[in-house]
């Protein structure tokens, strides 16, 4: 069995990928910032212990550590990233430290994307020069000729149901904003699934240096059939507030850091100009239902089932 190497396993998706990895059987490892492990009472330190509890091997190191990244490398043969928006430049370090391991070493590194497809999105210009980034990445990952796989997730449906609805907060919101029009189509997947894909096609000689995007006809949605789902499986009617194109692209404009004008060009790609449905895959591409046609995916509908009923703790602040 491949060993696997999260970095960014404490992370929002980071620990779906952790426990995934586990689960499918892999020795698995996560690098854990030295600080982070030495703090017992922090957020992350229960992740760390249920991590050790289920046999996740946990590795001292930091992106910005180039020695450290190195000798987490050479233990393993698979390596994931799974680093939120503000670390994801830090990804040409891990880029360095693979090729000073050897690439020939490394059977596949799938970088942090996860979501929109960076090499098609048309974006405002906050998420936009995320998008160039990651483009930028995927090229050094190609030019210096180590095998990947780049995977197109598309939204995270627990996050976003979680911040459209906040359905642990108490009293229950009366509204919800609608943005745009609320009718642009996006494609809403399990959070555990696409964990449990990526470690799939990061172990899959099918998908080695190959874009897999992830579609299942379950899950596409738009935002105004969201909230009436929700409506209907809480017995609540929720107050439509909307929030028009302009005024998000005002925002993305004028909101002078990037924690806020970043999201806001996000939610604008996704759910006012639907971007995760407006183009074709290449023909080298592959769809991750038809490359894993036995898999069973989590529809959106048993999503908003789970969530009402027994909503996970969602981590709003990793939004970026």
């Amino acid at each position: 069995m491949n060993r696997v190497l999260i970095v960014g396993g404490t992370g929002y998706i980071g620990k779906y990928m952790a426990k995934a990895s586990v689960s499918l059987g892999y020795p698995t490892y996560v690098l854990v910032r030295p600080a982070t492990a030495a703090a017992p009472d922090s957020f992350k330190a229960k992740f760390l212990r249920q991590f050790k509890d289920i046999g996740i091997h946990i590795l001292q190191g930091s992106l910005d550590d180039h020695n450290s990244l190195v000798d987490a490398i050479k233990q393993v043969d698979v390596v994931i990233s799974a680093v939120a928006i503000p670390q994801h430049v830090d990804q040409f370090n891990i880029i360095r430290a693979i090729k000073e391991v050897g690439i020939e070493n490394i059977k596949r590194f799938v970088p942090s994307e996860f979501g929109n497809e960076v090499d098609t999105v048309e974006a405002l210009p906050p998420f936009q020069r995320v998008c160039d980034n990651k483009r930028n990445i995927r090229r050094a990952i190609e030019e210096a000729g180590i095998p990947f796989t780049f995977f197109s997730a598309n939204t995270y449906a627990m996050y976003f149901i979680d911040y459209f609805f906040h359905p642990r907060q108490k009293p229950q919101p009366e509204e919800v904003v609608i943005y745009g029009d609320g009718l642009s189509k996006v494609f809403m997947n399990s959070e555990n699934d696409i964990a449990v894909l990526t470690i799939m096609m990061a172990n899959d000689p099918r998908a080695m240096n190959k874009l897999v995007i992830y579609r299942p006809p379950s899950n596409i949605t738009c935002q105004s059939e969201l909230v009436s789902l929700w409506e209907k499986k809480t017995g609540r009617s929720l107050k439509r507030v909307f929030l028009p194109e302009a005024e998000m692209i005002r925002l993305s404009e004028t909101l002078p850091r990037p924690d806020q004008n970043i999201p806001v060009s996000i939610l604008h790609n996704i759910f006012v100009k639907g971007e995760q449905t407006k183009f074709e895959l290449g023909e080298e591409d592959l769809e991750a239902c038809e490359l894993y046609p036995e898999y069973k995916h989590i529809t959106i509908d048993e999503l908003l089932d789970i969530s009402v009923v027994d909503p996970p703790e969602t981590k709003l602040a990793s939004f970026i």
